[in-house]
């Protein structure tokens, strides 16, 4: 079953705080192969982290209708307002940005603006999901 159409537009609560830590980036940039020295700021790719969190909350909601196990992410990209550096706390808020059916999937556009704790844009996450809902 196609997800509804009236998603497009819908804004999500914004995710708890997130701490970034040394620690958690070290661990970031060991996972993706990215170097990564003590004091530098954290890779351009790291808030996904929080964006991904996001993300959850639009799959996890009974009411959108997309299944974890169907979704395919798509794309994704960062627009950078300043680097994330350990000390920030960070949360994002995920708006649907845009929702089309082509050949049986759902094809699910999302803007997550990330800020930090003074509420100041740090980056936007843009990201393509699709969807194939279960038969």
């Amino acid at each position: 079953m196609p997800v509804d159409p009236s998603l497009s537009g819908r804004t999500f609560p914004p995710t708890q705080d997130f701490e970034v830590t040394e620690e958690r980036v070290a661990a970031f940039a060991a996972a993706t192969g990215t170097p990564y020295a003590p004091g530098d700021p954290a890779p351009a790719t790291f808030p996904i982290v929080v964006a991904f969190e996001a993300m959850q909350g639009l799959m996890s909601d009974p009411d959108v209708g997309i299944e974890l196990h169907h979704v395919v992410h798509g794309q994704q990209k960062f627009v950078h307002e300043r680097p994330t550096r350990p000390g920030d706390r960070l949360r994002a808020e995920l708006t649907v940005t845009g929702l089309r059916q082509i050949g049986g999937a759902d094809i699910i556009t999302t803007s997550s603006a990330i800020t930090d704790a003074d509420g100041a844009l740090v980056c936007t996450a843009e990201a393509t999901l699709v969807h194939k809902a279960g038969e």
